[in-house]
């Protein structure tokens, strides 16, 4: 009997990326084990991926290409050979480019697998090459990143081992033992420390639970109390002078732009206590080593994008940055030196490309936005639309096209991949080699394939070598083993890669990358922001070019960008739909919505899956407060309907004064065909976009319960 153990990586888009072993034996995953040796992630593995060899094994992956054999929907497929699928494929593309031209191709991906080489970014050189529709994937954090760039610039900001030494901490709209867990552990020492555990979030979460003080708000109406914060501060004199006068810009402005912002307008905004933003911003902004963690839900309403301008610049505020531990968590993505270039090829790109965004999928599809020439052909990879988009309803009308010639590669019969005419199968973690950066610690990772591919399933880099070959595609450039993408992936000869070879990386598995160590880190301590000044831009200058996406979320392309005009100075915006901003529909639907991440899955990853299925709950569960229930007749476990004017899902209702009158909780993830009761909540949530980056804005919405 051989048995060998495999040091890989977790594939998800979580902060964590988890350190992995994987026993095999005999060429099959036995078992996985969180990594004990890792500094970061310790050993331990969350529900989502602590039985991930029963989502390799599962009896309900896709192993062999499948082609439709009856109505889309209806889930009919016949087995058919890779060669079949390829010229079916190939043909149908050829003939679609001949008559209508590369853009009415659109790729449709996201973060299915976050891995560099088979993650974001894999089928952009091809579809750069083709000329084919742009697709911007601004899920998440697109909004946040165009605010954290125009005001502080790409950096790292806070290395998450640092809060042990963090006196006082805020998780701003963070969920961390949900959704970033392994950073939970630092947070406690800190508090074993002395330092003070802030979570502002409309619910009473696990987090919430264990911190010193929990700070319910109205959601969507941060930027209301983060402008508050900087009031206070700047009018009673708690600033830190001499780092505003050396090491940010636009000072003066920006104390201007605060003295509308009361602390009595933020409370009649937000529902927070005056007393309590007094308190809150006099203790953050006199305690040493204060640091802010964001979370991906402070963009996901109308202002988030100047709610994050607001929130990146308290700490230049206070000094927080001079201290070990203090300043701002977003991404340290922005220390990993990736060649996003050499990855997506925007040179390939013809002068001239379309740009359609990911959140307006079913009317791209359906004809409302009057494309010429219309989408003809979909691929979708690395994402499940039908589960995760807004007007979900329009999405299936879409994906219900027989002129529409949809590709899907998926591990799973997904709701989107229901709706195909080709599914290929698409190979696992375990069954492909990847190098990982992180989006929630310091630590570059190597996952080893650790199996051979289950049936006929491929990696997305293979799947994209077929393809090109299929196309005709003769550069070498599309042909470039695994071994040679990952080589070409990272910059290695950045400093913050010195002594860090690929070798060592993947026999041991992950490397911290070469920078100051946690105990000292503190890289704004003399200001050095990457910002075209070197300053916090309180003033941004990028403001000048308008609204803008990174370009990492449009395969690299830089036209066509939406360019709204953009207020240098950050300001509040209010909700789309709140009782305060739109009264006469919330007369009709008086209930906020939210759509956090679920504690069991991942986006919609495992909705399918025994186990976290059970943790989730076998039916879309719906958080109420016992006082919204009552007068709707609505007990704990009534069925229930949820609705607006968009549309209505089905659930549960669990009745609990951990969440805030006039706001309902519904997690997102949840599967159509396994909810058994059709629409999610998804088909609830607006098509809008947040004021920055194009974010969208799943957690402005208004709704009404009652009993089914």
């Amino acid at each position: 009997m051989a048995r060998e153990v495999v040091i890989g990586a977790c594939p998800h888009d979580c902060p964590d990326t988890c350190s992995i072993l994987t026993t095999v034996e005999d060429g099959k995953a036995i078992a996985v084990r969180g990594n004990p040796d890792h500094p970061f992630t310790k050993g331990r593995l969350c529900v989502k991926v602590n039985d991930y060899q029963n989502r390799v094994y599962s009896d309900q992956r896709v192993l062999y290409p499948m082609k439709r054999v009856g109505p889309k929907g209806s889930g009919q497929f016949a087995r058919i050979t890779w060669d079949e699928a390829l010229d079916e494929i190939a043909g149908r593309w050829k003939a679609i480019i001949a008559e209508s031209g590369a853009k009415a191709i659109l790729p449709y991906s996201y973060l299915g697998t976050q891995g560099i080489i088979n993650g974001l970014n894999v089928g952009d050189p091809l579809f750069n090459k083709l000329g084919a529709t742009v697709c911007e994937r601004t899920f998440c954090d697109s909004g946040a990143c165009t605010a954290y760039m125009m005001t502080i610039g790409h950096t790292p900001g806070v290395d998450p081992e640092s809060f042990v030494h963090s006196k006082y901490i805020i998780l701003w709209a963070c969920n961390t033992l949900s959704t970033n867990s392994h950073h939970w552990p630092f947070i406690e020492q800190a508090k074993r420390n002395g330092a003070k555990l802030v979570v502002i979030d409309p619910v009473r979460t696990r987090t919430a639970r264990l911190a010193d003080w929990h700070i319910p708000i109205q959601p969507g109406t941060d930027g209301a109390l983060a402008m508050a914060m900087m009031h206070i501060i700047i009018k009673e004199g708690l600033t830190d002078r001499d780092y505003i006068d050396k090491h940010t810009l636009g000072f003066d402005e920006l104390a201007v732009r605060c003295e509308a912002y009361t602390p009595e307008f933020a409370s009649a905004e937000t529902g927070i206590p005056v007393e309590d933003i007094l308190k809150l911003t006099r203790e953050y902004a006199t305690t040493p080593a204060a640091v802010v963690r964001i979370g991906v839900a402070v963009e996901r309403h109308a202002g988030g994008g100047q709610t994050v301008r607001a929130i990146a610049c308290l700490p230049a505020l206070i000094g927080a940055w001079k201290h070990v531990g203090g300043g701002l968590l977003q991404l340290p993505i922005w220390a990993f030196p990736v060649n996003w270039a050499g990855l997506m090829r925007p040179d390939l790109q013809p002068e001239s490309m379309r740009v359609i965004n990911s959140w307006r999928l079913g009317p791209a599809l359906t004809g409302e936005m009057s494309l010429d020439p219309p989408i003809r052909s979909l691929m979708v990879y690395n994402a499940n639309p039908m589960a995760m988009v807004s007007q979900q309803q329009v999405i299936e009308q879409g994906l219900a096209r027989e002129d529409l010639f949809t590709v899907v590669s998926e591990h799973f019969f997904t709701d989107t991949a229901r709706y195909a005419d080709i599914v290929l199968p698409a190979t696992t973690q375990l069954e492909q080699e990847d190098i990982m950066f992180s989006w929630g610690h310091l630590y570059l990772s190597y996952n080893n394939q650790a199996i051979a591919p289950l049936g006929e399933a491929v990696s997305n880099t293979e799947l994209f070598r077929r393809l090109a070959k299929a196309l005709g595609i003769d550069d070498p450039f599309f042909f470039r083993s695994d071994e040679e993408m990952i080589e070409a992936s990272m910059d290695w000869s950045s400093p913050v890669l010195a002594g860090i070879t690929l070798d060592e990386l993947k026999q041991k598995g992950y490397m911290r990358l070469t920078m100051d160590a946690a105990d000292s880190w503190a890289p704004h301590r003399d200001g050095n922001f990457p910002t075209a000044s070197g300053k916090c831009e309180f003033k941004s200058s990028l403001a000048e070019g308008g609204n803008f996406v990174v370009p990492l979320f449009r395969q690299g392309y830089g036209g066509d960008q939406a360019g709204e005009p953009v207020d240098p100075l950050p300001h509040y915006v209010p909700p789309n739909e709140n009782p305060r901003t739109a009264p006469a529909l919330a007369e009709r639907f008086p209930l906020s919505l939210i759509s956090p991440k679920s504690h069991a899955f991942m986006n919609s990853n495992y909705g399918n899956l025994p186990a976290q299925v059970a943790q989730a709950g076998e039916q879309q569960a719906v958080l109420l407060h016992p006082e919204d229930a009552a007068p709707r007749g609505i007990g704990a476990g009534t069925p229930i309907r949820v609705f607006n004017e968009r549309g209505a899902f089905e659930a549960f209702a669990t009745l609990s004064a951990d969440v805030m009158r006039g706001v309902v909780v519904a997690p997102a993830g949840f599967w159509q065909r396994s909810n058994q009761r059709g629409p999610t909540v998804h088909a609830l949530t607006p098509p809008a976009f947040a004021d920055l980056g194009r974010a969208p804005t799943f957690s402005d919405m208004l709704v009404d319960v009652a009993a089914a």
